[in-house]
C-alpha cells in the first residue's frame, strides 16, 4: 500500500492537505458528469436484460466478490438464468469483450472474473466497455438477469438494482474523495442506492464471511493435513482481514507480504520462501496455478448475508419485475 493510500485511513496530515485541491477538482468533474446523466443530456445505453450492480463508493477491497458469488447462486436457486460482466482489472487480452472459459487465464481476463468462473462455470463477459460485455452475453445466452461486478459509477450503464458493499472495518476512511481519500463518490450517494450491505459488522444489512478448509493452489482438493505455520501472501485491498482469518484457525504466520491489488505474480516473487508453506487468497491463487508448489494453499471464503439482506433483495426483485412469486 502506497503512502497516499495509507494516509486515507490515518488522522488528517500533510499528504491529505496537499491532495485536497485535486480532490476538489475530482469532485467537481464527477458531480458535473453525474448531473449530465441525471438531466438526460447524456443518456445511458439500452439493454434488454435487467442489471444488478454490486459496487461500492470507495476504492480498494470491500468484499464484492464473495457477495457476487452468493448473489449468483441465490438467483439461480430461484430459477433465474444469470450472467456476469466485469471490467477485468489486471487483464490484458488482445480482444475485448472476452468470454471467460476454462482456457482463459487471469493474465487475459483479470483475477476476479477467472475466480468467478472457476467457482460458478457461468457466462462471464470481461472488458473495459460494459455495453459490449452485455451485448456479448445477450447475443450468446438467454438470460433473466446480469450481475455487474463493480460499475456503480458507470452511469452510462442502466441498472435495475444497486447493491453497495461497505467494509465495516475501514468504512470510508477519512471521508474525502480521491486522491486525498478513498472515495469515488461522497457518502451522500448511499441515500440513492437500493441497498447498502456491510461486509462484517453488526448492521442489519450485512454479511459475514464463512471460511472453508484450505485448498491446494494447483488442485481443488481440500487439504487432508493440518497446516500450522505458513507465509501469508496477498494482493487485495484489505489484507489484514485475510491474515486475521488465518490466525483465527490457529495458523502461525511466519511472515506477511502485501502486493498491490490485482498484482500479476511471477515465480520469482516467491523465491525467497524456498520450500516453506504459503497461504494466499483465492483471488491470488488463480494467478499462481501454473508455477505453484505442492505446499501452496489458498483460503476460500463465502458470504452469508443476514435475513434482512435476503428479504430486502426479494422485495427489490419483485418490485423490478425480475422475479415473481418469491
Amino acid at each position: 500500500m502506497s503512502k497516499i493510500e495509507q494516509s486515507w485511513y490515518k488522522p488528517f496530515g500533510l499528504i491529505t492537505l496537499l491532495l485536497l485541491p485535486l480532490s476538489a477538482l475530482f469532485w467537481i468533474v464527477s458531480t458535473f458528469r453525474k448531473c449530465l446523466y441525471s438531466a438526460k443530456i447524456i443518456k445511458a445505453f439500452e439493454c434488454k436484460t435487467p442489471v444488478i450492480v454490486v459496487g461500492n463508493i470507495s476504492v480498494g477491497g470491500n468484499g464484492k466478490t464473495p457477495f457476487v458469488l452468493w448473489l449468483y447462486e441465490y438467483l439461480t436457486e430461484q430459477g433465474l438464468s444469470v450472467g456476469i460482466i466485469s471490467r477485468g482489472y489486471g487483464g490484458q487480452s488482445d480482444n475485448y469483450p472476452l468470454l471467460v472459459t476454462s482456457v482463459v487465464n487471469a493474465q487475459q481476463a483479470g483475477d476476479e472474473p477467472v475466480l468467478l468462473y472457476h467457482r460458478l462455470k457461468c457466462p462471464i463477459a470481461v472488458g473495459p466497455n460494459r455495453q459490449h460485455n452485455i451485448d456479448l452475453l445477450e447475443n450468446n445466452y438467454t438470460l433473466d438477469v446480469i450481475i455487474s461486478d463493480d460499475g456503480m459509477q458507470h452511469y452510462k450503464m442502466p441498472r435495475s438494482i444497486e447493491c453497495c458493499i461497505v467494509d465495516s472495518e475501514r468504512r470510508f476512511g477519512n471521508g474525502f474523495v480521491m486522491p486525498a481519500g478513498p472515495l469515488r463518490e461522497t457518502t451522500k450517494r448511499l441515500q440513492n442506492v437500493d441497498i447498502v450491505i456491510e461486509n462484517g459488522g453488526e448492521a442489519n444489512n450485512s454479511y459475514t464471511l464463512k471460511v472453508s478448509n484450505l485448498r491446494l493452489v494447483n488442485s481443488s482438493d481440500d487439504v487432508k493435513h493440518t497446516v500450522t505455520h505458513a507465509h501469508a501472501i496477498s494482493a487485495i485491498g484489505n489484507p489484514k482481514r485475510f491474515e486475521n482469518s488465518l490466525e483465527a484457525q490457529g495458523i502461525t504466520l511466519l511472515s506477511t507480504h502485501h502486493f498491490k491489488d490485482h498484482y500479476a505474480y511471477t515465480a520469482d516473487d516467491f523465491a525467497q520462501f524456498g520450500d516453506d508453506y504459503i497461504i494466499m487468497t483465492e483471488k491470488d491463487a488463480v494467478k499462481c496455478q501454473s508455477f505453484a508448489k505442492l505446499n501452496w494453499y489458498y483460503l476460500p471464503v463465502d458470504a452469508q448475508p443476514t435475513d434482512s439482506v435476503i428479504n430486502k433483495l426479494n422485495s427489490l426483485l419483485k418490485e423490478k419485475g425480475i422475479l415473481n412469486g418469491l
